[in-house]
């Protein structure tokens, strides 16, 4: 892949990796790093990549371990109390779904986020996760559970 296909494969997928950013991480500003980083990640490490119908996984899976470094790190260095804000949801997002996403785990959050706003196949999230197919499938299922539970809750 040379440096043409590469860009034109990022940029085809560039609004899904910062709405996958924006599921895993809070602030604005680590959300455009983890990308960022992410993207230079795949450049540098593109002689890797084993079979080039699988960049978007490879790359998914390269910014979510970006995002988990960029987690990491701020578990270390920010004091509870300096925490940022979270990041504002999209203008057209419900404001309680977002809030209730966000709530969710990161095991729940994250698989029910590349499935259902993503578009991800189960398959296609169990290759970039790590785990089985069938764990997938109960995640994405537990995540909707509790998201209609707390919703209909708040309804109330």
């Amino acid at each position: 892949m040379d440096k043409q296909e590469f860009t034109q494969r990022v940029l085809a997928v560039e609004g899904r990796l910062y709405r996958i950013s924006r599921g895993m991480l809070r602030n604005a500003q680590d959300q455009m790093d983890a990308v960022q980083e992410a993207v230079l990640k795949a450049w540098q490490n593109l002689n890797r990549l084993r079979r080039e119908e699988y960049f978007e996984t490879w790359l998914t899976r390269i910014l979510i371990n970006e995002c988990h470094n960029i987690l990491s790190a701020r578990r270390r260095i920010v004091p509870l109390e300096r925490v940022p804000e979270r990041a504002a949801p999209a203008a057209d997002a419900n404001r309680a779904l977002y809030e209730a996403v966000m709530a969710l785990d990161e095991a729940l959050r994250l698989p029910l986020l590349l499935n259902c706003v993503e578009g991800y196949r189960m398959r296609e999230i169990a290759r970039i996760l790590h785990i089985p197919e069938g764990t997938v499938k109960s995640r994405v299922a537990r995540a909707r559970r509790k998201l209609r539970e707390e919703l209909e809750e708040g309804e109330q």
